[in-house]
């Protein structure tokens, strides 16, 4: 006799309803913050992704896009005057994205806000550690 998979595809569907609900929350969060500071969402992402300089490809995977995509968002935050392009230091035929001073003091604002009311803030320092921790070990998976 064979066990039914009903259980756990149960299991499986809430969990992901979860996940999902968290990634929706999330993503409201960052919308509703980057508004605030007259960035969209996806502006804000780049923004929060650019820790130092880096290509557009770099970018666009931390920002889980396509470079086309990444490439339009950075297009709009350069005639903002927040990132700009600088020829790569070891590969000519890249280009690198720097933050610019304006685009290091918003960034800095935008973090603050992001941190503000996050929907991971129920969580204390070692249960967001701990999920991280699922999290990747659920996408290494894959």
């Amino acid at each position: 006799m064979t066990t039914s998979p009903e259980p756990q595809a149960v299991a499986e569907r809430e969990l992901c309803g979860l996940v999902n609900g968290l990634a929706q929350q999330i993503a409201v969060h960052v919308r509703e913050r980057a508004v605030t500071l007259g960035l969209t969402a996806a502006q804000a992402t780049a923004l929060r992704e650019m820790t130092g300089p880096m290509t557009m490809r770099e970018l666009a995977e931390r920002m889980s896009c396509e470079p086309s995509n990444a490439t339009f968002i950075v297009d709009k935050l350069e005639k903002q005057g927040l990132i700009e392009r600088r020829a790569h230091p070891t590969d000519r035929r890249a280009k690198q994205l720097v933050l610019t001073p304006e685009g290091t003091t918003l960034r800095d604002r935008l973090l603050e806000l992001l941190v503000q009311d996050s929907p991971l803030a129920a969580l204390d320092a070692e249960q967001q550690r701990t999920l991280q921790q699922l999290l990747e070990q659920a996408i290494v998976r894959s």
